[in-house]
């Protein structure tokens, strides 16, 4: 950091004590994992070996250890814009290919939340940025299901159940994928799921969704 840049820095009290208030909650980190008489910590210092994959909204409100009762450790975490699995996004496929081929999870979840903002901002005809071109996928499931979306008159409701059937189409994305598939291929116990978040309640809503094979994705889906 430059010297001029230093001093900015130190003269906006406020950059600064958000700054603070981060290194003082490690520390604390720092002093509840030396207590820590379990050992656990010592051992995730030598790898990890999670069940879970999740793959969820960049939301701050929708954290995925604390949702699901889970330690450091326990789940694989994968996080963007309204939880979209989108076949031409070498992160998700890079995280996806990593924890079902080499951390050899079995439990993939897809979870949005109700209030999403980037679903709701798909409804609108506003232009917001380079969001936007992000934002067109979800657009696409809308236009999937236009007929039930746009009978739907309170708006609250309406951006809640595309969160809904938004989940479900990422779902069948990410079944679709040659990486899940592969897997459940080679007979790797594998479970897809798309789950909800109310986030007033903590709630988890289980979307009935749920893929353990192939044989339900259709011919030109499934891969032979």
């Amino acid at each position: 950091m430059a010297e001029k840049d230093i001093k900015k820095y130190m003269e906006n009290k406020d950059l600064k004590a958000g700054f603070d208030n981060i290194i003082k909650g490690n520390q604390e980190w720092m002093d509840f994992v030396k207590n820590d008489t379990t050992g656990r910590f010592q051992q995730l210092a030598k790898g990890q070996n999670p069940e879970i994959l999740w793959i969820g909204c960049a939301d701050s409100r929708v954290p995925a250890n604390e949702l699901t009762g889970t330690k450091p450790g326990e789940v694989f975490v994968h996080r963007n814009i309204a939880n979209m699995v989108i076949h031409s996004d070498m992160s998700l496929l890079s995280v996806l290919d990593y924890a079902v081929n080499v951390l050899k999870v079995k439990q993939v979840i897809v979870a949005g939340h109700y209030g999403c903002g980037g679903v709701a901002a798909s409804l609108s005809r506003n232009q917001y940025g380079i969001i936007d071109n992000w934002l067109g996928h979800i657009k696409d499931v809308y236009r999937l299901h236009s007929d039930e979306i746009d009978g739907i008159e309170d708006a609250e409701k309406k951006t809640d159940r595309l969160v809904e059937l938004n989940v479900k189409e990422q779902v069948f994305n990410l079944c679709s994928t040659s990486i899940i598939q592969n897997a459940w291929k080679n007979g790797q116990p594998l479970a897809v799921h798309g789950m909800v978040i109310n986030i007033g309640t903590g709630q988890l809503i289980d979307q009935n969704c749920t893929f353990t094979s192939n044989e339900s994705l259709g011919k030109v889906f499934a891969y032979k």
